[in-house]
C-alpha cells in the first residue's frame, strides 16, 4: 500500500471514527470562549507551498496579536484550550488536511514560514521534499515544548537556536530513513505519548 492511500485510508477512517468527539469538542471551544470553533494558519509545506493548517481553537481571539510562540502558562489559552492541548486533540482537525493531501499522518511538522527561512538552504531542500506530518519523532519528543520556552529567558531565541535545530535533525532523519514500517512506529509511539 502507497504511503498516500494509507494516509487517506486512516485518515478518512479516523475522521468517521472521532465524528462524535469532534462535535463535543467543538461545542466545548465554541461555549468556553468567543470565536470560531476553528484556528487556521499558513504553514509550509512540500516544495514549500503555503496551506492553511487546520486545528480547533485554542486561543482567546486577539486580531492584532502576532506571536506565533506558545510559552509556558500562555494567559492567551483558554481553559479548554490547556486541555486540549496537553492530549494534542487540538490537532484532530487536520485529518481533514491529510484527507486534502495537503498533510500525511507521518512528516516532517510543517513551520511557518518566518521559522522555514531559518533552515539550512540543503536542510529545507530535503524537509520539503515530502509531505509535512501530523506527527514525527521530533513532536513526541517536545511535547511539551511550550513549558520548555516558558523556562527560557528569551523564548524566541531558544526556539531558533536550540529547539528549531534539534528538531531539522530529527525531520532530516526521517526523510532519510522513511518506510511504512517506521511510519507505524511513529503512530504508535504518538499514542503513547499523548496517553501520559
Amino acid at each position: 500500500m502507497s504511503k498516500r492511500a494509507f494516509d487517506l485510508l486512516a485518515a478518512s477512517i479516523g475522521l468517521v471514527v472521532l465524528a462524535p468527539l469532534f462535535v463535543l469538542i467543538a461545542l466545548w471551544v465554541k461555549l468556553d470562549s468567543p470565536g470560531p470553533v476553528f484556528y487556521r494558519q499558513q504553514r509550509v509545506g512540500r516544495g514549500g507551498i503555503l496551506f492553511n493548517i487546520l486545528k480547533f481553537r485554542t486561543m482567546v481571539v486577539r486580531p492584532d496579536d502576532q506571536r506565533q510562540l506558545t510559552v509556558g502558562r500562555d494567559p492567551r489559552v483558554t481553559r479548554a484550550g490547556h486541555f486540549l492541548r496537553h492530549y494534542k486533540l487540538d490537532e484532530l482537525p487536520q485529518l481533514l488536511n491529510v484527507v486534502q493531501g495537503t498533510m500525511s499522518l507521518v512528516g516532517p511538522r510543517p513551520e511557518v514560514p518566518r521559522y522555514v527561512a531559518c533552515y539550512p538552504a540543503d536542510v529545507r531542500a530535503l524537509v520539503l521534499s515530502v509531505a509535512p506530518g501530523l506527527t514525527d519523532w521530533a513532536s513526541i519528543l517536545y511535547k511539551e515544548e511550550s513549558t520548555i520556552l516558558g523556562r527560557a529567558p528569551d523564548p524566541e531565541r531558544a526556539y531558533v537556536d536550540t529547539i528549531l535545530p534539534a528538531k531539522l535533525d530529527y525531520y532530516v532523519r526521517y526523510v532519510r530513513e522513511r518506510s511504512f514500517w517506521m511510519d507505524l512506529r511513529i503512530i504508535w509511539r504518538t499514542l503513547v505519548a499523548i496517553a501520559h
